[in-house]
């Protein structure tokens, strides 16, 4: 018999409404990144060209205008006016895209690979960029009468503080800090209007960098020494895109609708007023000859300047705590979608969205602490900053023409808006390859390790389990009267009320044969009832539900879990709730136990059999597909166990080694050979013997 129902409802806590506290909620969440930008591109936009000495009036205005259209293009139309309406129930990201358009081709997994692991690539600098520019801030800054940040060293002694006491307490969970993140960002947007307002009141001319003419113009004037590749700084204003769309589940669309237009305007006036300042000051012998001027700092007035870099800092530690968070989601919704190896999870609080990856932590405060170091200082690491994430965006684009395709857009404007955002981002990332010798191969080598454990892992899982390599399936019908005697041989102990087997079952009823061969054959396991579930990862984030077919027997059982890639797998939560349904329901006998400390207890125990495969060297695969199989099998002694991804750290658990035999068989046999006695050889004799009968 077959049927389906719902497990425990988990409805995803998204709220989408727009309200005064959705709108700073989403303050605080989502524009960590892209709300800290102007800390330091404008300072690597005058180093790129070479300092203050080289920056004309038309460089600057040219700068803003790029600026402005780069987030209006890019942020604006194609992040918040589009890729916002592609969200699966709510939640967005590449990953969420992915799930929506998977079916659509298979070799969409590959733009889904590429851009999960750039966006985490590139994503570890945020924190080491963003918090190494608001501690410079306060370099040579006299608090409570004394300068306590003296030179270049001490900033990154500090900086490697902060960033080691930001990932030590992200194992506590970040619950009260995270309640406080919207308030500050709200204070940190309006302080950066003000600020920008306070020097743009000097010369309000130079609104007229909104004219998109002066875009053009820079990129093609002589003042400008980058040329084209000038992009490759400004595109640092609109990094935090794609993690405002990654975000879009924590805080739901029309919250970012609400609150994109304060934050667009808030970072343009500062942008301006930094651009009224640095041309006031550019031709001032004092500042050409500074080291590592920053205009945003600099051009605060003097009263307010340690409230603001302190400000700073704590805006920089929101932008890396959110990369932080989004990079546990980002992982966790990858290992669940197969693409990545399963790694343990930590729920800290019941705090929405709050997740822990022990592992996903520790890499990346290690690979923060080693940018910092490596680099040294900001200016180097913005000159590095942006090219994997040009990357991801390209991938975003490639995943929404998919969508695009099967939405109600109008095909022929869709393909327009396709190839003109694949345009714009591919002379961006032309333009950003420059960083690659400027360290950018750094963060490009950590997308490329990323990359081929996807490979392996997803591609290893593929040959794992495809027919035409491992030939080991056989029918649960066949099967079905020795499991109905085992079942009911009282001569055989019992060696579980509820026998569960974690396995794929295929067209309903086959599986592999060790399954059975451990059933049957390895020791005969007399249980009540023999389980066989098999967990789905569905497209929508949130799904709980089951189904189960029992082959019109009440010894056999196959449940097939529906679980959304945002949902915890708790298998033994689960079981207990359908077992207990089925016998409501009359499709299962009651099990009550004899010796139990619950009162009328009806279920009985449960044993889990995990199956631990181990490639045979009977294997006749091709030496690229038998290593990937290899990789694989040694990636999975150093995650996380079965039981503990699949909630069973407490249950009773056998695991079991069998042989993965995949592709032909050798057929190697012993060949019978009959001699002669030998008596009273010598070795000289021996050896030409045995030469002989060879």
């Amino acid at each position: 018999m077959k049927w389906k129902s719902s497990l425990i409802n988990h409805k995803p806590s998204t709220n989408n409404r727009l309200s005064l506290a959705g709108i700073i909620v989403a303050l605080g969440v989502v524009y960590g990144d892209i709300g800290t930008s102007p800390m330091y591109t404008m300072a690597a936009l005058i180093s790129g060209n070479g300092g203050l000495q080289n920056i004309s009036t038309d460089f600057i205005l040219g700068s803003v205008s790029l600026i402005f259209w780069t987030l209006t293009i890019v942020t604006t139309t194609k992040y918040v006016l589009i890729a916002l309406r592609a969200d699966n129930h709510g939640e967005g990201g590449i990953f969420a895209l992915y799930t929506l358009v998977r079916k659509k081709a298979k070799w969409l997994i590959i733009p889904a690979m590429i851009g999960g692991a750039t966006f985490l690539a590139d994503g570890m600098m945020t924190p080491a960029v963003t918090v190494t520019t608001a501690i410079e801030g306060l370099k040579g800054v006299t608090i409570f009468n004394s300068v306590w940040i003296h030179n270049q060293k001490t900033v990154i002694l500090v900086t490697v503080i902060i960033l080691s006491i930001l990932f030590f307490i992200q194992r506590f969970g970040t619950e009260a800090i995270g309640r406080a993140f919207g308030p500050i960002m709200m204070l940190w947007f309006t302080c950066l209007a003000l600020i920008g307002l306070y020097r743009l009141a000097d010369d309000w001319s130079f609104l007229r960098a909104l004219n998109p003419l002066y875009a053009v113009q820079t990129l093609f004037s002589p003042q400008n020494k980058n040329g084209l590749f000038i992009l490759g700084s400004i595109f640092l204003a609109t990094t935090g895109a794609e993690a405002l769309y990654s975000d879009m589940g924590h805080v739901g669309r029309n919250n970012i609708y609400g609150s994109w237009p304060y934050v667009k305007i808030c970072l343009l006036i500062n942008y301006l007023g930094q651009a009224v300042w640095i041309n006031q000051i550019k031709d001032q012998p004092l500042f050409q000859q500074m080291d590592g001027l920053n205009p945003f700092f600099a051009m605060i007035p003097s009263q307010f300047r340690l409230a603001m870099t302190f400000l700073a800092a704590m805006a920089a530690i929101i932008a890396s705590q959110a990369l932080i968070s989004g990079s546990y989601t980002l992982v966790s919704e990858a290992t669940k979608l197969k693409i990545l190896p399963r790694l343990r999870m930590v729920y800290p609080t019941n705090f929405k969205g709050q997740l822990y990856i022990p592992a996903v932590n520790n890499i990346i405060w290690i690979l923060c602490l080693g940018i910092v170091i490596f680099f040294q200082t900001s200016a180097r690491m913005s000159a590095a900053y942006g090219l994997e994430i040009t990357i991801t965006m390209i991938m975003t684009t490639i995943l929404l023409n998919a969508w695009l395709a099967t939405s109600n857009f109008n095909k022929f404007f869709a393909k327009l808006i396709v190839i003109f955002f694949f345009s714009i981002e591919t002379i961006f990332l032309i333009t950003n390859s420059i960083k690659y010798l400027h360290g950018g191969y750094i963060t490009l080598g950590i997308a490329l390790v990323i990359i081929m454990i996807m490979i392996i892992w997803h591609y290893g899982e593929l040959l794992k389990n495809d027919n035409t390599f491992h030939r080991e399936y056989v029918s649960l019908l066949a099967y079905k009267n020795q499991l109905k005697n085992l079942s009911q041989d009282q001569s055989m102990p019992l060696y579980a009320t509820n026998l569960v087997y974690l396995t794929h079952v295929h067209n309903g009823y086959k599986i592999k044969k060790d399954i059975l061969y451990s059933i049957l054959d390895k020791r005969p396991k007399r249980a009540q009832v023999y389980w066989f579930v098999t967990v789905n990862v569905t497209d929508n984030p949130y799904t709980t539900a089951y189904s189960v077919d029992t082959y019109n027997t009440n010894y056999m059982v196959n449940v097939q879990l529906y679980l959304g890639f945002r949902m915890e797998q708790k298998v033994n939560l689960f079981l207990r709730q359908i077992i207990n349904e089925m016998m409501i329901k009359g499709e299962l006998p009651r099990q009550p136990q004899q010796y139990t400390t619950i009162p009328d207890r009806s279920v009985g125990d449960f044993t889990f059999v995990l199956i631990q495969e181990v490639l045979s060297p009977d294997t006749q695969l091709d030496n690229l597909k038998k290593n990937i199989i290899q990789a694989r099998l040694w990636l999975q002694k150093y995650t996380v166990t079965p039981a503990i991804w699949f909630g069973l750290s407490y249950s009773d658990v056998i695991e079991e080694r069998v042989p993965l035999a995949l592709g032909r068989m050798r057929s190697d046999r012993l060949r019978l050979v009959k001699r002669e006695p030998i008596i009273n050889y010598t070795n000289d004799e021996l050896d030409e013997d045995e030469t002989d009968d060879d």
